[in-house]
């Protein structure tokens, strides 16, 4: 069964754009592939949250996944820091990596540009950091936005150069996963772009109902359409796209004939598209607030993830040490 890796820094709660996007496709993704989901904590020192930060949002993070369906028994789920083989591999990246290339990378650039006071060499060194992540389990599919596509890339050649420079045929050259012919693109509510965290125009799996309605009340909008069956606007497209994903197909197309004809009143498409959200969100949110009170199960999947994720490996590292000539 092949193999797929995914990660996640815990940087906060999960939002629509993270399920509909990625985590809805995990869940049906665990009884086809041997998964193995991380919250990468490690990676997140790049930013130095602070330590109540990285512990809560760890929480967090691993009791959403198990919320949204994600179930340990089948997945391998697990906190980066624990698997600690991966540091030994990362250091062995660092060696074959070069400062050209690494600072050629885009992400960094951009990280560098965003937190001039900040350039610190986890930064530099993140491609280096994610093909361990990645190698240290073999993995053959690695799920990533187009963001993580340079650092894919980044991992295939440090897998070939290590292959090449020892002579073996040790390391998989990992494959960017696609869910689908086309990824879902989940709107935010500030008029453009996708939803996500640092954009503050997210809603949250968490959020209870009285976050999602103030939310969506205060989405952009425009003064509504002026001739039949013309273009929505790409605010207004955002919250047809929400109603999409939520809704029942005939709510959708009642909204989107109103719009049409030129009778639509934005407030009232709105207050349907709360309604269908916590419609959508309450099981989950009624899960995370069950499975966060219960800090034992937590600690037991943590546990049982870093023993199965453990198992392949110190097994990768014992084979690599023997491949550099090292006695152990």
């Amino acid at each position: 069964m092949e193999i797929v890796l995914s990660g996640i820094r815990p940087t906060g709660n999960l939002h629509l754009g993270n399920y509909f996007g990625a985590v809805r496709s995990f869940v049906n993704m665990q009884h086809s592939y041997r998964c193995y989901f991380f919250i990468a904590d490690w990676h997140s020192l790049t930013t130095h949250p602070r330590p109540e930060n990285i512990k809560q949002s760890v929480k967090t993070i691993l009791a959403e996944y198990l919320a949204c369906g994600i179930d340990p028994e089948v997945a391998t789920i697990y906190v980066q820091s624990d698997l600690t083989e991966t540091l030994e591999l990362y250091l062995y990246m660092n060696m074959n990596a070069y400062l050209g290339e690494l600072q050629r990378v885009t992400s960094f650039k951009e990280k560098a540009r965003k937190q001039p006071d900040n350039i610190n060499a986890g930064l530099l060194t993140y491609p280096c950091l994610m093909a361990a992540d990645i190698l240290i389990h073999k993995a053959q599919h690695v799920p990533v936005g187009k963001d993580q596509e340079q650092n894919m890339e980044m991992a295939r050649k440090f897998a070939r150069r290590f292959n090449i420079m020892y002579e073996t045929n040790y390391f998989p050259e990992p494959a960017s996963f696609h869910f689908s012919e086309k990824a879902v693109k989940v709107p935010g509510l500030d008029g453009s772009g996708k939803m996500g965290k640092s954009e503050g125009n997210a809603i949250y799996l968490a959020d209870d109902e009285k976050t999602i309605k103030k939310k969506i009340m205060k989405a952009v909008t425009d003064a509504g359409p002026k001739e039949p069956n013309s273009p929505k606007p790409e605010a207004v497209a955002n919250l047809f796209a929400l109603l999409d994903l939520v809704a029942e197909r005939d709510t959708y197309q009642y909204f989107n004939e109103q719009y049409n004809r030129c009778t639509i009143s934005y407030g009232d498409l709105k207050k349907q598209l709360a309604y269908d959200i916590n419609l959508f969100c309450a099981p989950i949110r009624e899960r995370i607030i069950q499975i966060s009170s219960n800090e034992a199960e937590l600690e037991r999947v943590a546990r049982i993830g870093l023993e199965k994720a453990r198992a392949g490996a110190s097994q990768t590292i014992k084979e690599v040490r023997e491949i550099l000539g090292f006695r152990f």
